[in-house]
């Protein structure tokens, strides 16, 4: 392994390092990301970090290339081994070491892989951050020394987490179970089986090649596996993981995708008489219809930039109960850490519905009815996509629009608004539209489809 002074900048993202294996994120990128790690941390002071690892098929090669580029900075490394990024989490926080890595690319395709890391109590490097720590390996000023690796297992210390942390009532709640052949399968029958729930598991097996579907819970398309084993076993719900387990994705009683933001209004009428701070946070892809709940119920609404970093970011700084946003990512902080796990937020509404004989769709009733499509993505390239947002910028301020501009381009009207974002994860631009009625959401929808098509040509 050599140091890549011509490491490919694209794979350093607005929230992580993520790219393909072996084309755009290889053996030596890795060891020059470890050597660059080892280096930055150690000028902080640190002697040691963690690392861990999902079951995507290039993981042993770029752990193991990693990890000998931090040592050879002088840091020992702490290795967890397989695991989920939520086991990886509170790893740190259970040993008190905040510097660290987690070898995943989350849901992206098979092919892909990358690096979530932090230097220090501060979390996940975002933003300028990243932009910034590539500038420093670049330049190849890099420690020296002799760290050593050793193994740890958080795997008990993690499983009782979950039982001090939940409460469940009488009704026995029946619940289908997808980790989607991603990381979770490794331990999500073992947490849920310590609670009084009748569980059916599918794609269970850890599979890196996830060869039943993409593992992303949150795009519908790829939960009807489990929306046909909800029907068929007549449960109570189902519940689906992203790759590394840090996302949730949920199906009701009547085999309905419940997108994440529905998930957080039952969060939030469940929690908000019970915490003090009544102020939630969402980001600016969820729909109206959570901040409606939430005034209804005498909360407030902190409306955020997308994505994992930020977002968790946010809930801590402001100290805030709970907060989530549209892609699965959801934080608790009423009793729980405050990390991102889908198996708890799965296992936060199974305890609700077993203190009481609502059932899903039930627990939503009375929510404001809004259209809306999902996210959509349009292919462009990481060297335009911002360009792109930028001249959707000035279309909007031509016309004279009301507009958020904390995360891509957010137009509001009176009955709905069009979200248009660079993805921060992939060569995508994104966007969202939502309405009061279906023919307006065509309308807003067919305006701003037409405008990114016309300019990423």
């Amino acid at each position: 392994m050599e140091y890549k002074k011509d490491i490919n900048e694209n794979i350093f993202r607005g929230y992580d390092i993520r790219g393909i294996y072996p084309t755009e994120l290889d053996e030596d990128s890795a060891y020059t990301i470890g050597l660059g790690f080892g280096s930055h941390i150690k000028r902080l002071g640190k002697t040691t970090c963690v690392v861990g690892h999902d079951n995507r098929l290039s993981r042993e090669v770029l752990t193991k290339a990693l990890m000998k580029g931090i040592t050879e900075t002088g840091i020992n490394v702490i290795f967890l081994g397989l695991c989920t990024t939520p086991m990886y989490y509170y790893a740190c926080i259970k040993l008190q070491v905040y510097s660290g890595v987690m070898v995943t690319a989350s849901h992206n395709p098979k092919d892909d892989n990358g690096f979530k890391f932090a230097f220090d109590e501060s979390g996940n490097c975002k933003g300028q951050e990243i932009q910034d720590f590539l500038a420093e390996i670049q330049l190849g000023n890099f420690e020296s020394g002799v760290g050593k690796v050793t193994n740890y297992d958080i795997t008990e210390d993690y499983v009782a987490l979950y039982k001090e942390n939940l409460h469940f009532g009488e009704r026995r709640v029946k619940a289908v179970i997808d980790p989607g052949n991603g990381t979770t399968g490794i331990i999500a029958r073992r947490i849920y089986e310590q609670f009084p729930i009748d569980l059916e598991f599918i794609n269970e097996e850890s599979d890196g090649h996830f060869p039943n579907h993409h593992p992303d819970p949150c795009v519908e398309k790829n939960l009807e596996q489990l929306k046909e084993k909800v029907r068929e076993t007549k449960a109570d719900v189902g519940i689906s993981f992203d790759g590394d387990g840090d996302r949730l994705g949920v199906i009701s009683e009547t085999a309905r995708f419940i997108p994440t933001d529905q998930y957080m209004i039952i969060i939030v009428r469940d929690i908000i008489n019970k915490v003090e701070k009544k102020e939630f946070l969402c980001d600016v892809k969820c729909s109206k219809a959570f901040a409606d709940d939430v005034e209804r119920l005498g909360g407030k609404v902190l409306t955020y930039r997308t994505g994992n970093s930020y977002t968790k970011a946010k809930v801590r700084e402001e100290d805030l109960p709970f907060g989530g946003e549209l892609s699965g990512h959801v934080y608790f902080r009423d009793r729980w850490p405050g990390f991102d796990s889908g198996i708890y937020a799965g296992l936060r509404l199974l305890e609700i519905l077993s203190h009481t004989e609502k059932n899903v769709e039930s627990l939503l009733e009375g929510m404001t009815k809004y259209y809306a499509t999902e996210e959509l993505k349009f292919a462009s390239p990481d060297d335009r996509k911002f360009e792109i947002i930028d001249e959707i910028g000035e279309y909007v301020r031509n016309k004279g629009l009301s507009f958020l501009d904390i995360d891509g381009i957010k137009v509001l009207y009176e009955d709905g608004w069009a979200l248009v974002r660079a993805s921060n994860t992939g060569p995508n631009i994104t966007a969202r539209f939502e309405a009061r009625t279906e023919e307006r959401l065509e309308e807003i929808q067919k305006e701003y489809t037409e405008l990114i098509e016309r300019l990423n040509q």
